[in-house]
């Protein structure tokens, strides 16, 4: 495949959110390859990037279209109706992309031609404190395994809609996005690998997630990833692994230790100690920071128990109680 036969399309579905379209448009207009357009689709927002976007249109090939609310998945599919490219990439809005992000996956595409991508989320050197700790427990081995940080030591590789590719023959055979509005990029990604096309982990294919959240609104979003992961199994029941039981057996078993520790001895609370011990040295290590370090272990935990609390409630509902 030549570089003549490649144009990627970027397509980001936004709601509410012009601060972050603002950065990832500008860390758009400096990549080291420019051939791409640029598709941002309105999704119903009360507070409209419509300005943002015209004051960028000079720098890049960029359209911008607005739309009554329809969920992640329907504004993905609606962008890439209006897009020409034979590659689209899928990103969230707020995203910051290196300045080799389109330079690495043109390569690749390149020399290493595949239908569907994806790529990790890193922590830029400029995030808060926070931002930083909600990466980590998001892309560390020792609470998700490091799917969303690159790793497949756990399982097979599904690209997340924060930064995942495929081409053109891959919307005709899925159609695109379902009407999910939790866990769509993993369905999409199962029906990719059932219509018999490959996937691959683009490692150096990274973007800085800057997700802007607190405590309560980090906990709703993965507890509902944890139900996200029953409805899969709905559609796909073959895609339900012992992994995603872990963090509702976590849950469980945290509770269990502290109820024997409190009847019987402190030292049944070890195990649990020495994790969140293993939790602050890691991410203290890695981050090359104390504070980010202890705030590593509360939304570690946060994580934790807001997923294993949804997967373990949808559970029991849908699975055990058929409701």
């Amino acid at each position: 495949m030549s570089s003549k036969e490649i144009y990627i399309s970027v397509i980001i579905p936004v709601y509410n959110r012009p601060k972050e379209i603002e950065e990832l448009l500008a860390s758009l207009s400096k990549q080291t390859l420019q051939d791409f357009e640029v598709v941002i689709v309105e999704d119903g927002s009360g507070i409209k990037c419509e300005s943002i976007v015209n004051s960028y249109k000079s720098r890049m090939d960029l359209k911008y279209f607005y739309q009554e609310n329809s969920g992640p998945g329907p504004s993905r599919n609606y962008g890439y109706e209006k897009a020409k490219g034979n590659y689209c990439i899928f990103l969230d809005s707020d995203c910051i992309l290196p300045s080799n992000y389109f330079e690495v996956v043109r390569n690749v595409l390149i020399n290493n031609p595949v239908d569907a991508f994806g790529g990790p989320d890193r922590a830029h050197e400029g995030f808060t404190k926070f931002q930083k700790a909600i990466n980590y427990s998001m892309t560390s081995f020792f609470t998700t395994g490091g799917i969303r940080g690159g790793s497949e030591k756990l399982g097979k590789f599904y690209p997340r809609s924060f930064n995942m590719g495929y081409s053109r023959d891959v919307y005709d055979a899925t159609k695109g996005f379902s009407d999910m509005r939790f866990g769509e990029d993993i369905d999409m990604s199962i029906r990719i690998l059932k219509c018999g096309f490959k996937i691959r982990l683009i490692k150096q294919a990274f973007v800085y997630h800057k997700r802007r959240t607190n405590l309560k609104q980090f906990y709703k979003q993965v507890f509902n990833s944890g139900i996200a992961r029953i409805n899969l199994y709905e559609r796909h029941p073959e895609s339900l692994k012992l992994v995603y039981f872990t963090p509702a057996l976590f849950v469980i078993g945290a509770i269990f230790l502290l109820f024997t520790s409190f009847i019987y001895t402190p030292f049944f609370l070890l195990p649990f100690v020495f994790y969140i011990l293993l939790l602050f040295c890691d991410s203290t290590i890695k981050n090359k920071s104390f504070s980010i370090g202890l705030l590593s272990v509360l939304t570690s935990l946060i994580q934790l128990s807001g997923y294993g609390f949804g997967f373990a409630s949808a559970l029991w509902e849908r699975i055990i109680l058929k409701r």
